[in-house]
């Protein structure tokens, strides 16, 4: 994120209020199950504290988003984590316990180890504790991708499920049908580590993987039961407007072919459903559902599946050239926000 990050004192603002905030919260953060790959040089608590230093934790956003229009609502920005920035970060936050030259000195002979075992500590910081013993993440850290999501989505479905994989679904040899991934595709797709992803804000959130996703998932949470409508566009006069796809009622599979029913509101209340409108257009169209329905048919009538929205290269599937792996490639140069910041053309 280097792009959007001001240069000159504001690094050490930075830090220091990145280094107060963690250290008030550091003792509530840590617990005694939390996982740890064994006896290092750096202690534990340290280490993990870092890591969450490393992964942006009590950054302020003025200084990830420089300005509102590089992240407008409902859009979704990708970036590549510069390394040397937060490594920068983590020496900034080491250096306020260094206070003679002999200080400084002792930290630069040791700080290759520290660098080493902070970079396991970062994947440490989200997983659950587990089991004693049980393997737990470890080696020297690779890239770290993410993205910052602006939509009234995420205050919407606060569970939102976020996944990134590094290969495609569709350049298996045995791809799923319609793109339908689940558990059993983790391995072959390998799946990235989920660093951090948390909501900055009621419709901001924040998404850091282990790695560069060559595809990446989102997915409305999986929990009870949903019910929806689907949009359509009204052939008349080309508005959006609502409808239902109906289902079998004996085996519950859509029909084949679809048979669309335009969903009726009540009047004077925009977005309220005359659902007893519905339920007489559900019969009419489809003989094999009862007149009246009952609560049940209704039901299964209405039930929709958690929505999926899939970034990818658009190319696998015919679309325009542009690869999803070019949206991690810098496109906004210094000599860019220079001039935007200083007044210029």
């Amino acid at each position: 994120m280097s792009a959007f990050v001001r240069p000159g004192f504001v690094l050490t603002e930075l830090v220091t209020h990145a280094v107060l905030h963690l250290a008030e919260e550091l003792v509530e953060q840590l617990n005694d199950d939390a996982p740890d790959p064994g006896p290092r040089k750096v202690p534990r608590d340290l280490r993990l504290w870092l890591g969450r230093l490393r992964l942006l934790e009590a950054v302020p956003f003025g200084q990830l988003v420089a300005d509102a229009s590089l992240l407008p609502p409902e859009s979704i920005r990708f970036f590549h984590l510069d390394r040397g920035w937060t490594d920068a970060l983590v020496e900034g936050a080491l250096s306020v316990g260094t206070v003679t030259t002999a200080d400084r000195a002792a930290l630069e002979q040791v700080y290759a180890t520290v660098r080493a075992e902070v970079d396991e500590a970062e994947r440490l910081v989200r997983l659950p504790g587990r089991e004693p013993g049980a393997a737990v993440p470890s080696g020297p850290a690779g890239p770290v991708t993410g993205f910052l999501l602006r939509s009234r989505m995420v205050s919407g479905w606060p569970g939102l499920h976020v996944r990134g994989y590094g290969a495609d679904n569709l350049t298996l040899p045995a791809p799923v049908e319609d793109d339908e991934v689940g558990d059993d595709q983790d391995q072959p797709m390998r799946k990235l580590g989920l660093l951090r992803m948390e909501r900055l804000a009621p419709a901001v959130l924040l998404a850091l993987f282990d790695g560069l996703p060559a595809v990446v998932h989102l997915e409305e949470p999986r929990a009870g039961i949903q019910f929806g409508v689907d949009e359509a566009e009204d052939e008349d006069d080309g508005r959006a407007r609502a409808e239902v796809k109906l289902r079998d009622p004996g085996t519950g599979e859509p029909f084949e072919p679809p048979r669309p029913v335009p969903v009726p509101f009540r009047r004077d209340a925009p977005g309220v459903l005359h659902l007893r409108a519905l339920a007489k257009r559900m019969s009419e169209a489809a003989p094999e559902i009862d007149d009246p329905l009952d609560a049940a048919t209704f039901a299964m009538q209405m039930l929709q599946f958690p929505y999926r929205t899939v970034f990818a290269d658009r190319t696998l599937t015919g679309g325009p050239s542009l690869g999803f792996l070019d949206v991690f490639r810098p496109a906004i140069g210094y000599a860019d926000l220079t001039g935007r910041f200083s007044g210029g053309s």
